[in-house]
């Protein structure tokens, strides 16, 4: 006894002492404890709100306890425990009516009443309640109509209405509900038939709740809008992916200007490079815009591109417009079925030195997907230098373009007639265009370019895709430089389905600790196939980009990188995760394309995007969403993707078959390219992916969500706002799924 009494002793971290331990049957029980938990969000609770407070005691449970509070507020009644009904004591604790100064917050304690040394503080945060407007800034044609949204923060205020108001110069803006000083819900509509220009409107909701409103400025966010004659105005870079009426797949990327015309209307000249089934062509072309009917509520986020072409029929687009003026269009003429964006351009700077990362996406010349990444060292002298690139053709990273990978890129780059051309000396003899399109030198917003084939190179696969600016202060990159978390949209076929090819389409949000471990959870649709790893039972795979068998040789400090993902760590037997290369942008940002070669059966050439998730100080609250997103599908990898373009109209508390969270809008698709109404229910959790399910039409599949850029999340702020968010279908029925993506 004494051998087991002092082996015992030496295990102190267990529990059980067996049979030297004091007590009649040996189990040592807590010690007594209380805890104060909230109804609700306790450092987020606004003025005079009313909240009720659980005090859970150990030791005995369902203990009695006495309340105290410390500041500002009241304890307004309390409700002692009933151990019988193993009901804990409640305590209803009531805010200031204002927010009380810096270091004079409430704390709430219970105090075992059999013990007082025995208590359990909660310490509360009262803050501003905040009105947040969606699109805050943005530009209206004249004429036409814009829906805005409102949510007030903290969430625990999402019943609230609303007091609207609009003005136009200082005077109330001609055409605008709701009725001013009449309490509503958060939406309004404003018709642009304001007499004034430029940034004259400005657009405010305030909750009843707070006395202050917008006469505090932190307390409001207020909606400036510009007049203008027409959204789309000025010069463009476009890009267009998809396939025409034999299934034969297509590329489209050019530049157009776009003038003003009446009515919201454009008149359009550019020039683009074409890569069809019937050649490779460069095509000057003109072309026009028109907003869709003036009395439509979407009347200024949509509308139809004609793009008319030297002796063949013109190409018709339905669009839909984000808040910034950027152009997510779809094919809407039955020759073809595709998607594409257009974007502002910016400047490219050739005298500069610089690196692009990219990543390209078509097919070789017999008609197999392929796939290129890697990176474009420009010197600022014309000559690239020092680049790399991976090639996946067919499923084959070992091919004809491309021997071992990464093979070394060389070559140089100028203008030719206006357009810039990247003529490539290694691994072989390719020619590019490329288009410059937004952004500038930053972190955040990075210069991007639109890339493709030259219509001249007619012996190598016809490819599109997109270059953007690397992060040149990050460099020498190293596994340190991938650390938080980031969300990868994946696109791939699927050759072995009832009717290949077929999509393979995934959502990733994954985190990477600086270290070569990267942990997380995705959804993935593969012909049909759901696979969803959730966050509780979380995928633990590897990145690396030093030198390691898991990465190869040699280090590659300029941004080359490997990435585990998919597979099924959650299926018996486990599904080994595939492996992919990743060309960094930048911190938890690049161009991913999986490696091949897993098996002879994979052929699918999954390429896609990795981007980093934005910060939010609470978590992703459903308030965080609404507003309205211009969406549309990304390129795909099969012609049986329905192509969708659509106005979404997200709010946080509605009326009607959705109460709460709700999605509404219109769809374009093939089949109603005149557009059909949406309503459908989403949810959203605090790691910022979520559902939408549909409410009408029915026949509407079953969308996951993920978040990706945000705005005004911070750490000290509740307000928070979505900027995009990307969708797949994850549905059974769906064999040939697409990637969605939303923007505000």
């Amino acid at each position: 006894m004494i051998k087991n009494c002092l082996f015992a002793a030496a295990l102190a971290s267990l529990a059980l002492a067996g049979g030297c331990a004091k007590g009649g049957n040996g189990v040592v029980p807590p010690p007594p404890s209380v805890t104060v938990t909230a109804d609700t969000n306790a450092s987020a609770i606004y003025p005079t709100q009313i909240l009720t407070l659980t005090a859970a005691t150990t030791s005995p449970a369902y203990a009695p306890v006495t309340w105290s509070l410390s500041g500002p507020g009241a304890i307004t009644s309390t409700t002692p425990p009933d151990a019988a009904t193993k009901t804990s004591a409640t305590a209803t604790y009531q805010a200031p009516t204002t927010v009380p100064a810096a270091g004079s917050q409430p704390t709430v304690t219970a105090t075992l009443v059999s013990d007082t040394s025995i208590a359990g503080p909660l310490a509360l945060t009262v803050v501003d309640i905040t009105t947040d407007i969606a699109p805050a800034t943005l530009s209206v044609g004249k004429g036409l109509t814009q829906t805005f949204t409102a949510v007030a923060v903290p969430d625990a205020a999402e019943t609230q209405s609303f007091y609207w108001s609009c003005a136009a110069n200082g005077v109330a803006c001609a055409n605008f509900s709701p009725a001013p000083n009449v309490a509503s819900l958060g939406l309004a509509v404003y018709t642009a038939q304001d007499n004034c220009s430029g940034s004259c409107v400005q657009i405010s909701a305030i909750t009843p709740l707070d006395a202050n409103g917008c006469a505090i400025s932190k307390n409001c966010t207020i909606a400036k809008v510009s007049l203008v004659t027409s959204r789309v105005s000025g010069t463009y870079a476009f890009q267009f992916s998809g396939y025409d009426s034999n299934n034969q797949a297509t590329a489209v990327a050019g530049t157009f200007t776009a003038s003003s015309g009446t009515n919201g209307t454009a008149t359009i000249t550019g020039v683009e490079d074409e890569l069809i089934s019937s050649g490779r062509v460069q095509r000057a072309i003109t072309g026009g815009y028109a907003p869709i009917s003036s009395t439509d509520p979407n009347s200024n986020n949509a509308g139809t591109i004609t793009l008319a072409l030297p002796g063949i029929y013109p190409n018709i687009y339905q669009v839909v417009l984000d808040g910034t003026g950027d152009i997510e269009m779809i094919e809407s003429d039955l020759h073809g079925i595709g998607s594409g964006v257009a974007e502002k351009t910016s400047t490219f700077n050739s005298a500069t030195a610089q690196t692009f990362a990219f990543g390209f996406t078509g097919v070789d010349l017999v008609g197999n997907r392929v796939g290129y990444a890697g990176l474009i060292p420009m010197d600022g002298n014309g000559n690239v230098v020092g680049g790399l690139m991976d090639v996946n053709d067919n499923g084959n990273s070992i091919n004809s373009i491309c021997g071992a990978p990464p093979c070394a890129v060389t070559g140089t780059y100028q203008q030719n007639n206006g357009i810039w051309q990247l003529t490539l000396t290694s691994p072989i003899n390719m020619v590019f265009d490329f288009f410059v399109a937004s952004g500038a030198a930053s972190k955040t917003n990075p210069l991007t370019l639109y890339a493709i084939t030259d219509p001249t190179d007619t012996t190598n696969p016809a490819v599109s895709g997109t270059m953007v600016l690397q992060d040149s202060s990050l460099i020498p990159f190293s596994n340190s430089t991938f650390k938080g978390t980031s969300v990868s949209a994946l696109t791939g076929t699927n050759t072995t389905c009832a009717a290949p090819p077929c999509t393979n389409v995934s959502l990733t949000l994954g985190t990477t600790d600086s270290s070569g471990n990267f942990s997380g959870q995705f959804d993935q649709n593969n012909a049909g196939t759901i696979t969803s790893v959730p966050s509780t039972s979380p995928f633990a795979y590897k990145y690396c980009n030093a030198a390691t068998p898991a990465c190869g040789t040699p280090s590659y400090t300029n941004g080359r990188y490997t990435f585990q993902m998919l597979g099924n760590p959650t299926a018996s037997p486990v599904v080994a995760p595939l492996t992919f290369v990743l060309y960094a942008i930048g911190a938890n940002r690049g161009f991913l394309l999986e490696q091949g070669g897993a098996s002879p059966l994979d052929t699918s050439v999954i390429t896609g995007t990795m981007n980093p998730q934005g910060k939010a100080a609470f978590g992703f609250p459903g308030s965080a969403l609404p507003g309205t997103y211009a969406a549309a599908t990304t390129s795909s990898g099969s012609s049986g993707v329905d192509a969708i373009a659509a106005n979404l109209l997200l709010t946080w508390v509605n009326t009607g078959a959705c109460t709460s969270e709700c999605v509404n809008g219109t769809q374009y698709d093939s089949a109603t390219p005149a557009g059909a109404p949406l309503a459908l229910a989403y949810t959203l959790q605090d790691t910022g992916n979520g559902t939408i399910v549909p409410i009408s039409p029915a026949t509407t599949p079953n969308y996951v969500i993920y978040v990706q850029d945000t705005s005004g999340c911070t750490t000290q702020s509740p307000v928070c706002a979505i900027q995009d968010f990307l969708m797949i279908d994850e549905d059974k029925t769906v064999t040939n799924p697409s990637i969605i993506f939303a923007q505000q």
